[in-house]
């Protein structure tokens, strides 16, 4: 069961989806996705308003900028769709649960992690930058997204 009523989540999916990322609802949507050749950005999105307000722009900041993109990027909703969060937290091995939060996986191991205390204190454009620099680094210039 949500934590929050739908209509309440709309615009924080929206500012996700409209960078072309994909929702993903099911833990077989997840497997379906992350178990892809290739690189894969994962998005735990949330409705924490001071972390996730500040990491769904820098994501759009550090899409825009890098010089690579990830082959795939994905969101999940910590909160709302726990199955879907669940099973991609499952990806993340040795990293505790965390929202917001950002991955990035090869080949479906993980490769890059993110967490809510190195988004939660920072403003935006920091954020983005030190996901600018993890995807030019592991997405190199396989652009998809």
């Amino acid at each position: 069961m949500p934590m929050y009523p739908e209509i309440m989540v709309v615009p924080m999916r929206e500012e996700l989806t409209r960078l072309g990322i994909q929702e993903l609802r099911s833990a077989e949507e997840v497997d379906r996705a992350l178990k892809s050749e290739g690189t894969s950005l994962v998005v735990v999105n949330s409705i924490c308003g001071c972390a996730a307000g500040r990491m769904r722009p820098a994501v759009r900041m550090a899409l825009q900028g890098a010089s690579g993109k990830p082959n795939r990027a994905y969101s999940v909703f910590a909160g709302q769709d726990t199955e879907a969060t669940e099973r991609a937290r499952s990806y993340f091995t040795g990293q505790p649960p965390s929202s917001p939060s950002i991955a990035i996986l090869r080949d479906g191991q993980l490769v890059f992690m993110m967490p809510r205390r190195d988004i939660e204190s920072r403003e935006a454009p920091a954020i983005a930058a030190d996901l600018k620099a993890a995807i030019e680094k592991y997405c190199g210039n396989t652009a998809q997204v």
